[in-house]
């Protein structure tokens, strides 16, 4: 008679979101280059803290997040996802706070184009991040 293998518990796959990070790092290294062939280096430095501010608060948000995988930890799921959201508003204040009184941008449009467009990255997220399983 043969022994019954153990079989270790299934543990669910981490979400893709740093495909999503590098989409958005991807945007702003982009813009960064286009306004080294447009403007000069106010404009460059500008569109490059506007990125920074929307992707590092995206960062915290991801590493925080999903922290806890299972549906084991469901409570500390959810609270986690709760305390990465607050934390990713509070560092966005924070960071234009710094940003506006350290180094004022001097091309204000880059600044917000580029924060935009690395926030508009979400709009690909489902295809970026993919359904699990889908893999």
């Amino acid at each position: 008679m043969q022994r019954p293998h153990r079989v270790a518990p299934a543990r669910p796959k981490r979400p893709g979101v740093h495909r999503l990070l590098l989409a958005q790092v991807g945007v702003i290294l982009t813009v960064v280059a286009l306004s080294l062939i447009v403007g000069k280096g106010s404009v460059t430095l500008s569109a490059l803290l506007g990125g920074l501010v929307a992707l590092i608060p995206n960062a915290w948000f991801a590493w925080r997040a999903f922290m806890y995988r299972g549906a084991r930890f469901r409570a500390r799921m959810i609270g986690s996802l709760y305390r990465a959201q607050v934390g990713k508003y509070m560092l966005v204040m924070l960071l234009f706070a710094v940003v506006f009184s350290i180094v004022p941008p001097q091309a204000p449009v880059w600044f917000f184009a580029t924060f935009a467009l690395v926030q508009g990255v979400y709009g690909a997220g489902p295809w970026l991040i993919g359904r699990a399983g889908s893999h």
